[in-house]
Parts: structure tokens; sequence; C-alpha cells
């Protein structure tokens, strides 16, 4: 029986189509290969390093030096009665172990032991002179890969340190590590295909949050001792609170952005911001004031040029402070709650002025400002990211939704408005939008921004106490659960500096209390968010503080206040 041609030439040109496919796969699996094997190469590298330093100096007291605070070490260092390399080896150290622990690392910077030799000749002392950073993945390091959790951007090097590792360095820190995030930065999990799922120290059935998750991890661990990571919507603050550390998000434009590249390029809805993390709030305040210096300014005119307020972050006036314990989207776990409460009565103990603050409309402002904002294009430019890699799997529905036409979206939203009005307010805002939809939805931002400072200022309120989510979720709850991001990304399209700081720990009583949430909508969210929260009993919670756009001090100041007041109430117990 003879083949007809046309039916000859279908099945060839199938076939070379699935050849042709299978071949590119081949090759992308080829670079993950690749990229894991230099992963693994990096922590022996470290392993070596630390090796040959204790077989030169083995009566080094690695405990003693990772048990200092950061202000402590770096007084030390600048003063000589600390030698760097002593640091920096019980660092390498410490974050390998975490590292095999948790998966935080992705790259290990070598030149950093270069740098090591050539800032002990220089003898000049910034003010953190010897300290060993680290870096998430997103932040570019000259000579190293940003992938993002993306194939195609790896074996793509850096040409140049962006400006916060460039001021970093002449500063005397020592980036010594990248760190992993999960794919395309939207999410506040931390797992990619190329690099695979970051742990939480903690527990390692829980996530570290994301996006800057191996941060939160290396940290929370004790492997580092002062990190920077970005927040696009908690991406900072996520982390912090899920591993029990404090971080800071600034006002977007405070520290440079430039060499630190986006999960979703362009858009200006939501800002983003780079920020520290670490054990403490001095520390962070260390980080700051390191980073808010004439080299930042230079190397980037568009960063505004204020230094570090010491000022306003030294007073002890008391404060007029704004609360709320929910937002009325995402309902808190009782431990949220309570840790709110229990932070709202210390500080009136302590002389504070506490005035509640009500919040509206937060449903509005998520999926109006920030989901149809970030994805003001139809997410056509967050879907381009992902053209060409292997895995999208966890994504599926939302990719689907992305590509269909903006008709369809309509329809969707319209049929599943009366049955699941959460799923219909996102279908709806992922719709693509005209050039004069998205400026009207800017105008309509700074005007939300404008009437919320407003209520702030007829309050006259100096800071805000306000919930964070927690305790960590489970692994891979937090792909399910993006709706649950209210509290953190609120104050992303506000573009208000604010911090997080662990206050307390999820108690018996709180997981009793759980048996009884149900969430606002009492859908399918609600009732995932629910079994997240389970089994949390000893992880912490924190609480955000927040303040007025620049006032990055006065954030840090409350933070500290916080901070002072949960450590002597731990002490008295």
């Amino acid at each position: 029986m003879r083949v007809p041609l046309p039916a000859l030439l279908c099945c060839s040109a199938a076939s070379l189509l699935l050849l042709l496919r299978w071949r590119r796969r081949r090759g992308l699996w080829r670079k993950v290969k690749e990229a894991r094997q230099r992963q693994e190469r990096s922590l022996v590298q470290m392993e070596m390093a630390v090796r040959r330093f204790r077989e030169q100096l083995p009566s080094v007291n690695m405990i003693s030096i990772l048990s200092l605070p950061l202000p402590e070490l770096s007084k030390k260092l600048r003063d000589g009665s600390l030698p760097p390399e002593h640091v920096f080896y019980a660092y390498v150290g410490k974050a390998l172990q975490i590292a095999t622990e948790t998966n935080c690392i992705t790259e290990y910077l070598q030149e950093s032991e270069t740098q090591l030799q050539k800032a002990k000749m220089t003898g000049k002392l910034g003010l953190l002179y010897g300290v060993p950073v680290s870096i998430k993945d997103s932040i570019d390091c000259q000579g190293h890969d940003s992938t993002l959790g993306f194939i195609k951007n790896l074996n793509k090097p850096a040409a140049e340190d962006s400006v916060v590792v460039q001021v970093l360095r002449r500063q005397g820190a020592i980036p010594f590590v990248k760190t992993n995030v999960p794919q395309s930065l939207i999410s506040y999990d931390c797992k990619n295909l190329i690099f695979g799922q970051t742990f939480n120290p903690l527990l390692y059935t829980r996530s570290p949050g994301g996006s800057s998750g191996g941060e939160g991890a290396l940290v929370g661990g004790g492997g580092s001792i002062l990190g920077f990571g970005t927040d696009v919507g908690g991406s900072l603050r996520f982390p912090a609170a899920f591993c029990g550390i404090c971080a800071l998000k600034p006002t977007g434009n405070r520290l440079s952005k430039k060499g630190i590249i986006s999960g979703v390029l362009g858009q200006k809805a939501v800002v983003a911001a780079v920020g520290p993390m670490a054990k403490d709030v001095e520390s962070l305040a260390l980080g700051m004031r390191a980073l808010l210096c004439e080299d930042m300014f230079n190397l980037d005119s568009t960063v505004p040029p204020l230094p570090f307020n010491e000022e306003v972050y030294s007073s002890t006036q008391p404060l007029r402070i704004g609360y709320y314990e929910t937002d009325f989207f995402t309902m808190p776990s009782p431990a949220m709650r309570r840790a709110v409460r229990e932070t709202k009565q210390l500080l009136e103990d302590a002389g504070h002025t506490l005035v509640p603050f009500e919040l509206t409309n937060v449903d509005y402002v998520v999926f109006n400002f920030c989901v149809r904002g970030m994805f003001a294009d139809g997410a056509t430019s967050f879907l381009k990211m992902f053209k060409g890699e292997l895995e999208k799997s966890s994504m599926g529905l939302f990719f689907w939704l992305a590509k269909s036409p903006n008709w369809l979206k309509s329809v969707l939203s319209w049929i599943a408005k009366p049955f699941v009005p959460r799923f219909s307010d996102i279908t709806r805002s992922i719709r693509a939008n005209t050039v004069d939809e998205v400026w009207s939805l800017h105008h309509e931002i700074e005007e939300f921004c404008h009437q919320f400072i407003a209520q702030w200022k007829k309050l006259n309120l100096d800071v805000m106490l306000c919930p964070m989510l927690g305790p960590a979720l489970g692994i891979g709850y937090p792909g399910k659960l993006s709706v649950a991001v209210s509290y953190t990304m609120l104050y992303n399209a506000l573009d208000f500096p604010a911090g997080v700081v662990p206050v307390t720990m999820v108690t018996d009583k709180d997981e009793e209390e759980l048996k009884g949430y149900q969430g606002y909508f009492r859908d399918w969210w609600d009732r995932t968010l629910a079994k997240a929260f389970r089994g949390s009993v000893g992880l912490p919670v924190a609480v955000q503080c927040v303040a007025l756009p620049w006032q990055e001090e006065l954030c840090l100041r409350f933070m500290k206040e916080v901070e002072t007041l949960i450590l002597k109430k731990n002490r008295l117990v």
C-alpha cells in the first residue's frame, strides 16, 4: 500500500519537530546539570577553604565569632582586635553547614578570598570592613549569573557589580555567596528547576519564604550576619517573618536598584525595593548607614542624596502609633492577631500612644492596584520570561488565564463572581489594558496614596503597627496562596518603608483556636490557608512596622523599640 505524499510529508515534518524539541530540551537539561555541578563545586570550594584555614589556625574559636552581633563584630574588626580572615572563614564554615541543610546557596564567590587579602593590605576601614555579606541571586555580582531561576539566564555573567554591591565593597564588606530564589521572583516560596527547593532552617518541612528565601534561610540559620534582598510584594518580609529574623523594605528609591533584575520589568504600579536582612534591628541600621553614603549617591544620581539620619534613629521621644489587627481580606491566624495585641500592650506600657487605624477596600487594592498593576499588559511580559523554559506546571492555570483573550477573561469573571468572587477578581485583573487605562490606574494609585497619608496625618501618627503573615507555611503552600500577600503588598503599592520584627511564637492555645479559622471569604483559598497554618507550635510570628515614605530611620527606630520591649519581656518570663 502506497502512503500518499502529503501524509508522508506531514509525518516527516512532525517527526522532525519532535526531534528538534527533544534536542532543545536535552540541551536545556544539560545546562541545568552543569549549573547544579557548579553549585556542588562551590560547596566543595567552601569546604576546602575552611579546612585549609582550620589546619593553619586550629585554635581560632569559630563559635565565639559567630555569637557576636554585627555592631560588636564590626567594631572588633575595625579596631584590629579580631582579624578579618577569622571572621570570614567562620562564616564560610557556618554558611556551608546551613547550605547543606537548607539548599540556600547557589554560588560561592571565590574572589571574596582575594578581596579579603586586598582589604587587609589597603588598610581602608569602611563601616563594614571585613564583614562577610550574602547577596540574593537577582542582585548583579560581576562575573556571576543572576538567573531568577530561569535556564535562559545561565552562563550570562554580569558585566559589573550592581551599585549596592559596589558600595558594600567600598565600605569594606565582603560579598561571599549568592542565594536561591523562586523562578521569576513573583512568589513567596523559594524553588526553581535549576537549584531546587530551599528549606526553612527552623523546620525543614516549612518554606523559608520568598522571593529572598535563600537569604532568609542563610541569615536565619546563622550562616550570614548581613544579607541583601529585594521586595516587590513582601519578598524581604516573608523570609524574615518565616525564618525568625528582621528585614527592612525601604521606600523604593532610597537605595539604588541599578544592576538589580526585576521580576516584571518596567511595571511601576507595585514598587520594588532593595533592603537588608539580619538577626537584629541594629544590624539593619548599620547596613543602611553604610549604604546611604556619597558613593551610592555618585554611582546612581537617581537616588536622593539623603544620608542616614542618626538623630531620628536614636530619638527616645514617645511615639504615636496607629495599629490594626486585620485587613479584612486575609483573616489573621490566632498567633498573628495575638502578636499585634501583645506588642500594642507592651508599647502602651512603655509610654507610647496607640491609635486604632481603619483599613478599607484592601480587596480593591490587591486586585485592582497590585494584580492589575503588575500584569497590566495581560501578563504578556511575565509570560515571555517563561518562553523556552522546561517547566511551568505549577503556574498552569495562571498561564492559561493570562493567554486567554480579554473577552474570555470577562466572561469567566462574570460567571465566577457569585460563586468564587476572588477568582473572578483575579481573572478580571489580568486582562490587557490600553495605555489610557494604565495611566488612569497609576493616577488612581497616586490618589489612594494621598488619601492614606491624609488619614494617617489626621490621626497625627508617627508610625504604624501591622500584622505580618505567619507562621511559616508548609512547602508548596505559598504557590497556592498568592492571595495571602495582602498585608505586605499594600506597602509596595503605597511605597512606604516597612520592616519586620519577630515578637512571639505559636502556642498550643493558638493551635487550638486555629480549629475555628474560616477566613473572610470561606473559599478554597481560606480553607487552604487554614491547613497551611496548622502544626506550627514553636515557630516565630512577626509584626510589621511601617513609616511614611523616606522615613526609614523612623521605621528602624520603631522596630528597635519593639525589639527591645520583646527582649525585655522575654528576660522577665
